[in-house]
């Protein structure tokens, strides 16, 4: 008979009183990430603005949450993961009521750049916090709730910001943060204990500062290349910029005494390889994530709130299978685990590349759900790892890692998607008219030609996420020991 005393008790009731704060943060950030696209139609007709200006609403969220989150992560190990998340949610409650009360679409982006340091503040800190709380048997069961949440998220923000646009108007996508910001706000206050604030730490201006324009440059000419051209000069030089940047960053991280970013940490070969492997798993992904609604809205004319219903198989099958995911890598390792799962997302990009114009709707709902299978199985156990391969004192900074290696991914995917389906889908489309098909059957093979590419380009990339995931070691012991330390 095992004995369970009342202190041990205690931190086992905390843990998962901590969870449910955490959670609402974890649901909050993606979920309004992913509810502002269906609106972005009356948002421009409200406003009267054209797409190219309504396109910002969600790149400026998307830039400044992906350019600041390793310096939140090093703010997260020198004040406290509990300051810190909850000061992300208080500047994202703010930012999402002023959201609400924009008087024209600039002020809206504006406000949207405010949202978004809170939600890159509550997106870093919550894997940290995590990772501090729960042991590290239990570490990849936790992680795998906190994947299932943004899973859920990312399914039902389309639905949700459907139905408040429908019925209460645009405005209600931010207002509805309010009364949900100040409960989590509560709720982390009472719940979550103090951890993570180092003494006598010094923040890398420097650092933070020319990391912060390496990524912005970067991440806007990625995410901007195909629109402005990849050889354009504003292009060439926002890339040129990143790389001197980039370069600057690294010179003063050598230099300084309590880096920004502490280079060492590359040296673990599991912490740099499952980063890799969750930077080449999101692009693969968002191949995806961005082709597949055009070829649903275009070629099988199906209408928004369909498409959405549709896309939702794969984060409906990843929110299932994240936590028991989790739960199994915190017994057999997370090597296994994550390379099985980069597999399948190569297996179902592979079968989606063979999707046609008169594919039924049930086979692209079945290969969704093999990817969102393989999406489950690889980011519980591959978060799991990354977080236990670093000294306890630098899970702000990983964690801060392995989102910016999330959304660098997203990004990358998008732009490299973009740059293929458009380069050939000129090609396919250039051959079908000298062969004299019809214009509409040519526009529709050529597409479909095109769509195939990108998810073979992605199938090829998850297959190099299999090789890094494998070579990087055995994870679970190497976790356990290092969390030790």
């Amino acid at each position: 008979m095992i004995v369970i005393n009342n202190s041990e008790r205690f931190e086992d009731n905390y843990k998962w009183k901590a969870l449910v704060a955490l959670v609402i943060g974890t649901f909050m950030a993606p979920l309004d990430g992913s509810i502002v696209n269906i609106t972005l139609p009356h948002i421009s007709e409200a406003f009267g603005a054209g797409i190219a200006t309504v396109e910002w609403v969600v790149m400026s969220y998307l830039l400044v949450i992906s350019s600041l989150l390793l310096t939140w992560g090093r703010l997260g190990d020198m004040l406290g993961y509990k300051n810190v998340y909850i000061g992300g949610f208080v500047i994202f409650t703010i930012g999402s009521v002023l959201c609400a009360l924009s008087p024209t679409i600039w002020a809206l982006i504006g406000f949207r750049a405010v949202q978004a340091l809170g939600a890159g503040m509550m997106m870093v800190i919550g894997p940290a916090l995590v990772t501090s709380i729960f042991p590290p048997h239990e570490r990849g069961k936790a992680l795998g709730i906190i994947g299932s949440t943004v899973a859920s998220a990312l399914a039902f923000g389309p639905v949700i910001g459907g139905i408040l646009v429908n019925y209460f108007g645009w405005r209600s996508i931010f207002l509805i943060n309010l009364p949900i910001g100040i409960l989590a706000i509560c709720l982390a206050m009472k719940l979550l204990k103090p951890v993570g604030a180092a003494k006598k730490q010094v923040f890398d201006i420097p650092g933070a500062l020319t990391i912060f324009l390496a990524l912005m440059t970067f991440l806007l000419a990625a995410s901007h290349g195909q629109q402005w051209g990849w050889t354009s000069p504003i292009i060439v030089g926002l890339l040129t910029a990143s790389i001197l940047f980039f370069i600057m960053f690294i010179y003063f991280e050598l230099r300084v005494a309590q880096p920004m970013l502490d280079l060492s940490l590359f040296k673990i070969r599991l912490f740099t390889m499952a980063n890799i492997s969750a930077l080449i798993s999101f692009m693969s992904h968002f191949c995806v994530v961005f082709i597949l609604p055009f070829f649903l809205y275009e070629v099988r004319l199906l209408d928004p709130a369909k498409t959405g219903m549709l896309m939702a198989a794969s984060p409906l099958v990843t929110l299932v299978v994240a936590p028991m995911s989790g739960t199994l890598s915190d017994r057999i390792g997370s090597r296994s685990l994550s390379s099985l799962g980069l597999f399948i997302v190569s297996l179902a990009l592979l079968l989606l590349s063979t999707v046609q114009a008169d594919t039924p709707y049930l086979q692209i709902v079945f290969y969704l759900a093999i990817l969102g299978l393989g999406s489950g199985l690889f980011q519980s156990p591959n978060s799991s790892a990354i977080m236990g391969s670093v000294p306890r004192q630098r899970l702000g900074i990983a964690s801060g890692t392995l989102a910016s290696m999330r959304n660098i991914g997203m990004v990358l995917g998008v732009a490299l998607a973009g740059a293929i389906f458009t380069t050939r889908l000129q090609v396919y489309y250039s051959d079908l008219m000298t062969a004299e098909t019809a214009g509409h059957i040519a526009e529709t093979l050529a597409f479909t030609g095109a769509m195939h590419d990108v998810f073979l380009t992605g199938s090829i990339l998850a297959v190099l996420g299999v090789l890094t995931s494998l070579v990087r070691g055995r994870g679970k012991q190497l976790a356990d020991t290092v969390n030790r330390r």
